[in-house]
């Protein structure tokens, strides 16, 4: 028994140690050097933000399996404080790799002229600088808070936030200490940035943290309370996200959320970073401050914390330090004068944006907003722009008279708030907001247009936001096609009236059947080879970890299917073990743009099938969320779509190696690098 399990763990990597596995290849990507020297801090920030996350959320519901006393679920605590101790050993190695990596691009900095510099390295007219900033900005934006037994909890302080954990002195002529007191400060990150530019001086450009500004502060901040010394040190917290939703069927699921959102400032901290520099008497009055226990993850770091504010680094006029601008393109086809919905009545069609423009998509829904053919509009949204254009068509559409209904998901993560605030501002345009379905995240991206002249319906993999189209890589399918429109109308019913039985036939839809449908497809595939027909799967997908369709994928590959993946994230298959998953083949890619595309091609015979969608190999958008995943008919458009996938497959530039080991190396490859986004760019230039 002990060696079937051993057996089954090797064929299995816990999804949170291959989310880690995952975020250690953005650091990896910080550290090459080819990198501009700006984007080195990007990738460093994005790392520190997804590491936040993280920790909010997944090791949060860790710590809560851990502390929840049941015999029954001791095998589910047993995984989760085995899988715990592996994060927090991944995490020490991988915040040491951090800290190294953030040296290093701090000196190239400097060859670049550009200096990060403390506040014991000042001149004279930087001092004056400084306190100019105190007194005419600063003042009143810096709040201490006493650490003593009368001074209100710290509940309110969010995990947003970086802090001065301060110990201030008063010593006599002698030196020796007569009054020692604690106490903390929020840095007004809000108002000021995490980084304050100082005068240029020949020819050097000098920056500071806000950390070290305050800490150059302390003496003002504290003036009149005759302190001899100060001494501050940063920290930062991380609490558990989880949101406390009110199971009160009487309270509707709008006061739950926005109520669930107002409980995440009273979580627990799971994870407290500190300056490893603290003394020990500060670092104990603050972790008795913050209830920090043993098995939270505790970090003695560096001077500084709260590494996602590097995403916002002032480039500093410096733009030959950055990526050079990629324009999106316009598809000339799309661009002209003509109905972009009588367009897409002729035929498909699609977009892969950030390459090619967002600007589309918008404009399809502001002619849909004001044709007189249109008479409906459905949507689902499940994150918004804070400025969103795509609110602002629909808006328009419901004012023009057309029926416009909006699906919006209140449980985008961390997205609640603007969620809510949209929605109000939907209803109050006269737009039928529907909240999604309890239990059921609304992940599908979708858009139904109802025409005097016939459907047209949109399908993407991404979320329909300006800010993600510039960021994210995602295609979108514009079609007429009868079936495929009129079962795209149908999720809506189904989203509205989710346990009526509905059957799908072109549409895979989670939780209703794509489960069981992409099985059947992969089975197809391991009787095809059995058959000595053409057999092969290709995917470019976010995350895999589900453990059912990882083993019909083993059961693939051990039957001879060889299976190429592009997975950007977490990845629980593990590949190479002999008889198992020697035909499974998967790169990993970290570039400019984040990978986000779900897109599935099945050999079939000799007669490929062609999917994309919203939908990971996870459990949760299987079982737990209203997925969709459309076939592509359209030859234009498949071929389009296998050559993203195989231009991933071939990226030796970006990609790294998935496998399971968490060892993240690069290809062998005897030819010159090829890099796929940057590949895919010029492909769309030139096809412009």
């Amino acid at each position: 028994m002990k060696s079937d399990e051993a057996k089954r763990k090797k064929l299995y990597v816990e999804r949170d140690i291959s989310w880690m596995y995952f975020n250690q290849r953005i650091l990896l990507e910080a550290a090459r050097p080819e990198v501009p020297l700006l984007e080195q801090l990007t990738f460093l920030g994005i790392y520190s933000n997804n590491l936040d996350e993280f920790f909010r959320v997944r090791v949060a519901t860790l710590n809560r399996i851990v502390e929840y006393d049941d015999k029954n679920i001791r095998e589910e605590r047993d995984t989760a404080a085995r899988t715990l101790k592996q994060i927090g050993k991944l995490h020490n190695q991988y915040y040491r790799q951090f800290e190294e990596t953030f040296a290093s691009i701090m000196e190239k900095l400097k060859q670049e002229n550009i200096h990060v510099i403390k506040d014991t390295e000042l001149t004279p007219e930087q001092e004056h600088f400084i306190t100019s900033l105190y007194r005419n900005r600063l003042n009143g934006s810096t709040n201490p808070l006493f650490l003593t037994k009368t001074s209100r909890h710290t509940d309110d302080q969010t995990d947003e936030d970086i802090y001065l954990a301060i110990r201030l002195l008063r010593k006599d002529s002698e030196g020796k200490v007569k009054m020692k007191d604690y106490a903390v400060i929020g840095l007004p990150t809000a108002e000021f940035g995490r980084f304050i530019r100082l005068p240029d001086s020949e020819g050097k450009t000098y920056l500071m943290f806000l950390d070290d500004v305050i800490r150059y502060c302390l003496p003002m901040i504290f003036i009149g309370m005759n302190y001899t010394d100060y001494e501050a040190y940063t920290f930062k917290f991380t609490k558990d996200a989880e949101m406390e939703i009110d199971s009160d069927l009487r309270t509707g699921v709008l006061q739950k959320i926005s109520k669930g959102i107002k409980s995440r400032k009273r979580g627990e901290p799971i994870r407290f970073v500190y300056d490893k520099e603290m003394p020990k008497d500060l670092l104990r009055k603050l972790t008795d401050r913050l209830n920090v226990d043993k098995n939270d993850t505790r970090v003695a770091g560096g001077r500084y914390h709260n590494f996602k504010d590097l995403m916002k680094f002032p480039d500093c006029g410096r733009s030959d330090l950055k990526y050079p601008a990629w324009p999106p393109v316009f598809k000339q086809e799309l661009n002209g004068t003509e109905s972009i919905l009588r367009l897409i009545r002729k035929q498909d069609r699609s977009l892969h944006y950030p390459y090619q423009s967002f600007d589309t998509v918008i404009r399809v829904l502001r002619e849909a907003a004001i044709s007189k053919e249109v008479k409906s509009i459905k949507m689902t949204l499940y994150r918004l722009a804070k400025d969103s254009k795509v609110v602002k068509a629909l808006i328009c559409a419901a004012q023009n008279g057309k029926k416009v209904t909006v699906i919006i998901e209140l449980l985008a993560r961390f997205d609640e708030a603007s969620n809510i605030s949209w929605s109000k501002r939907m209803q109050e345009a006269g737009i039928k907001v529907i909240f999604g379905v309890e239990g059921l995240k609304i992940h599908s991206k979708l858009v139904h247009i109802g025409t005097r002249f016939g459907d047209l319906a949109c399908i993407s993999t991404g979320n329909f936001h300006e800010g993600n189209a510039r960021m994210y890589t995602d295609f979108t399918i514009m079609t007429a096609h009868r079936s495929i429109v009129r079962e795209v109308d149908r999720v809506f019913d189904f989203i509205e009236k989710p346990y009526l039985p509905v059957n799908f036939k072109e549409l895979l839809v989670s939780p209703n059947d794509m489960r069981k449908r992409l099985t059947a497809l992969i089975n197809q595939e391991i009787k095809n080879k059995r058959q000595g027909k053409k057999a092969y799967i290709l995917a470019k997908v976010n995350h895999i970890t589900d453990r059912i369709l990882i083993q019909k994928l083993y059961e693939a590959s051990t039957a001879g299917v060889q299976t190429d993946l592009v997975v950007r994230g977490n990845c629980s298959l593990v590949t190479g073990i002999p008889g198992v998953s020697d035909n499974i083949r998967i790169n990993g890619i970290i570039d400019r743009y984040l990978e986000h595309p779900r897109i599935f091609i099945f050999a079939n015979g000799g007669e490929e099938k062609y999917y994309i969608g919203s939908a990971d190999w996870m459990p949760r958008n299987l079982d737990n969320r209203i997925e969709v995943l459309t076939p592509v008919y359209d030859k234009v458009i498949q071929a389009e779509l296998k050559r993203v996938v195989c231009y991933g497959l071939r990226d030796t530039a970006k990609g790294r190696i998935v496998d399971g080991s968490g060892d993240n190396k690069t290809w062998e490859n005897s030819d010159a690098p090829f890099r796929s986004q940057e590949e895919l760019y010029k492909y769309y230039k030139e096809s412009e």
